[in-house]
């Protein structure tokens, strides 16, 4: 366009008198050049509801497959000739025909109507217009065609052309006169398996028909003389004996009225689709329907380059490389590689997501951790099986349940970490060290209370008793009559005022005297004649002295009192019950306390550890940040939105979504730009207008032009590859930015 503009130049001043030269203006236009832009559109159908879009076209959508006829408007099926209902599915019956089966039939003696034409199917021995004429002298059979054989003997069947032969006649064709005069012995003709009744009439098995049975069913028929109608669908052939369909490929269901599943095609669909970039499969031969953009056999060609799309291929793509599967050749889209999700392909799965797109749902139980590729689970310690439901095996733990356990004498150890749990009497990590004298129960840390030299059990703390004394403490001297540890012996003496209560030695009356009668015991751990026998019992049971038999001490059972209560019981005998223990492997075989698992407490072993601790006893402490979550058995963290790292103190990009406007310039130093906008942020955080950043948006960023502005820190950082001085780029961030609410 012209631009008008002030020039000033000198010439010789107008007056003849002067020489001088005067100053002049004058105004002079010049062409000038507007910066324009030029925005590329294409044109983009969005089909009503009811229509979907197949090749730039909308097409009417049935929701039900029409399946003789076509989807004329929404959900609503224009059947061929011979078929009705809904989706077209069901066959006009016998006396009807044409569309929608609304023309009634006009065939006589058995004939069948044509659904589709209304033309007569004579039934054999008639034919005409409307099967209304018999077959004439000589002909039977379906429309008349066949020529009797029949001899100058018989008269032939105009339905079956079965030869009725006159008396003194026989033979298939009544050409054979009888031996004996006047009789003819019976002779069945009947083939493929067909009975012969009455006069030689045969009933012919599924699958035949005819005089003999020598004749195949038509096709669209079977059974027994052929006389059942096929129900097969889309161009299914049924079996002429059963009637079972065979369908045609890519088809399957009992009449064929389905068609393959979503990757599968061809018959029987055993065949697999191998159409790639999100092409559909031709159910029926396994061809490829590619989406816009690709190319091939298998849609496997880009129509433009690696790295670059749009309509002329001019755009480079943003995908990450490493992690990424494809870019869409029209729009630029990232298709992730599994494990990988996010606009550019850079952000792994979110917790408990795995798979294409981190849409499956992990199915790992007990904290196990899922691969983010494939889904298989990594079991947590003390945990086993595909989905980690099964708990280590007794005597292993760890993770992968690898590790055998090293107690000595302990009723078992932890599935995770392997921690014996003690016998009563035991102590040390491996169990391994016998409670010191005076000390008894879990760990040895209890004190004895017995009196009078009684020696304390070292699982349960009973007292025995030295001899002399009784009771529950041993602080009861024995009554009168009775001696020895525990006072188990009575004294046999007569005239006597009782025994010593610790030797048995008769203590006589006045006036009596003789050998003292001492009735001897023999000491902890020996019995029989002598005490000469030594007894056999483990776990610290005692023995009868006079017969050796060991007497348990609760929470054991056997002849030696070898074995520990089977689990789910203890105590005396092992006759009690443990209570339902919600998270432990074993109730304690003596007192039925529940020993809980990592990450449990209470009576029951049914409350998980009080937040901020963890494992064993919940004696652990969480190290968690930025209000993550303690995992209750082994302490990891669950990051919030925002947050990742062990302990979730590093910060994370909180944009979830990001719109992409292109810009195209005639300037060819900046032939396009791209503009980035945050349109959707995390649960918890807001969006800060461009040019602030930080708590609430409340500070102001100094940037210079072409600078992104870190919206967390305020930080003026370059695009990638926009060199030092960000003058070189053509991709920068502006617009919206989110940052982290506190």
């Amino acid at each position: 366009y012209a631009q008008p503009f002030e020039q000033v130049f000198e010439e010789l001043c107008s007056e003849p008198w002067s020489s001088n030269k005067c100053m002049r203006h004058r105004i002079t236009y010049k062409t000038a050049y507007r910066q324009s832009v030029k925005m590329d559109y294409r044109k983009r159908y969005q089909c009503c509801p009811g229509f979907y879009e197949s090749r730039n076209k909308c097409v009417s959508r049935c929701t039900r497959e029409c399946v003789h006829g076509r989807c004329v408007a929404p959900d609503r099926c224009q059947c061929e000739g011979g078929w009705r209902g809904d989706d077209c599915s069901s066959a006009c019956d016998a006396l009807h025909w044409g569309s929608d089966c609304s023309k009634r039939c006009q065939c006589q003696n058995g004939g069948q109507c044509d659904a589709l034409t209304g033309s007569c199917l004579c039934a054999p021995g008639y034919k005409g217009a409307h099967c209304q004429d018999p077959c004439p002298k000589g002909f039977y059979g379906q429309s008349c065609l066949q020529r009797c054989q029949c001899g100058t003997g018989g008269s032939c069947n105009k339905t079956t052309g079965e030869c009725v032969c006159r008396e003194g006649v026989s033979g298939t064709l009544c050409d054979t006169p009888c031996v004996r005069a006047g009789r003819c012995p019976p002779r069945c003709s009947c083939q493929n398996g067909g009975i012969c009744q009455g006069k030689g009439v045969c009933v012919c098995p599924p699958g035949w028909m005819g005089p003999v049975c020598t004749e195949r069913c038509a096709e669209g028929w079977f059974g027994a003389n052929c006389s059942w109608e096929c129900l097969c669908h889309n161009g299914g052939h049924c079996d002429p004996e059963t009637g079972q369909c065979r369908c045609a490929a890519g088809y399957t269901g009992e009449r064929c009225n389905e068609e393959c599943t979503v990757g599968r095609y061809g018959v029987d669909c055993k065949g697999v689709c191998d159409c790639t970039n999100g092409a559909r499969c031709f159910h029926i031969d396994g061809g490829c329907l590619c989406e816009a953009g690709f190319s091939g056999r298998q849609c496997s060609h880009r129509l433009c380059a690696d790295g670059t799309y749009g309509m002329h291929c001019e755009h480079t793509c943003h995908c990450s490389p490493q992690h990424t599967l494809s870019c869409h050749p029209l729009k630029g889209e990232c298709t992730c590689q599994p494990g990988w999700a996010g606009l550019f392909c850079n952000e792994t799965c979110a917790h408990g997501f795995y798979g294409h797109g981190c849409l499956e749902p992990c199915l790992c139980v007990n904290g196990g951790a899922c691969d983010v590729v494939s889904g298989l689970c990594h079991c947590a310690p003390g945990y086993t099986g595909s989905h980690c439901e099964n708990r280590c095996e007794s005597g292993f733990y760890g993770k992968d349940c690898s590790s055998a356990c090293a107690c000595l004498n302990a009723i078992a150890c932890s599935p995770i970490d392997g921690t014996c749990f003690c016998k009563e009497g035991w102590r040390s990590p491996d169990c391994s060290v016998a409670c010191s004298e005076g000390t008894w129960g879990p760990g040895c840390n209890a004190s004895c209370q017995c009196a009078n030299g009684g020696r304390c059990h070292p699982s349960d703390g009973s007292c025995t008793c030295t001899a002399g004394w009784r009771g529950a403490l041993c602080v009861e001297p024995c009554p009168v009559g009775t001696f020895g540890p525990g006072c188990q012996y009575k004294c046999d003496c007569l005239h006597d005022e009782g025994c010593h209560s610790i030797t048995g030695q008769c203590l006589c009356l006045p006036g009596w005297t003789g050998m003292a009668s001492i009735q001897s015991f023999c000491p902890q751990g020996s019995w029989g004649h002598q005490c000469n026998q030594s007894c056999t019992c483990l776990n610290s049971a005692s023995c009868l002295p006079q017969s050796g038999t060991c007497l348990c001490k609760p929470g054991y059972w056997g002849a030696q009192c070898q074995h520990a209560c089977t689990r789910g019981t203890y105590g005396e005998k092992c006759s009690q019950a443990c209570r339902p223990c919600a998270h432990s492997t074993f109730c304690h075989h003596i007192t039925g306390q529940c020993l809980c698992l990592p990450g449990y407490t209470g009576p029951l072993c049914d409350q998980v550890c009080p937040v901020g601790h963890y494992g064993n006893q919940c004696s652990g402490t969480c190290r968690c940040t930025n209000n993550a979550t303690c995992h209750h058995q082994d302490g990891s963290c669950h990051c919030v939105p925002g947050w990742m790292g062990a302990d979730c103190s590093m910060g994370k990009s909180p944009c979830l979504s990001i719109r992409v406007n292109v810009f195209f310039f005639k300037e060819k130093k900046m032939p396009h730009i791209h503009t980035f906008i945050c349109v959707m942020c995390i649960t918890s955080v807001s969006v800060c207008k461009s040019g602030t950043f930080g708590t609430n948006c409340a500070q102001t960023c100094s940037c210079g032009p072409n600078h992104f502005c870190d919206p967390h820190s305020g930080a003026c950082v370059c695009e990638p590859g926009a060199g030092v001085d960000c003058t070189h780029g053509i991709h920068f961030w502006s617009s919206l930015a989110c940052f982290q609410t506190i």
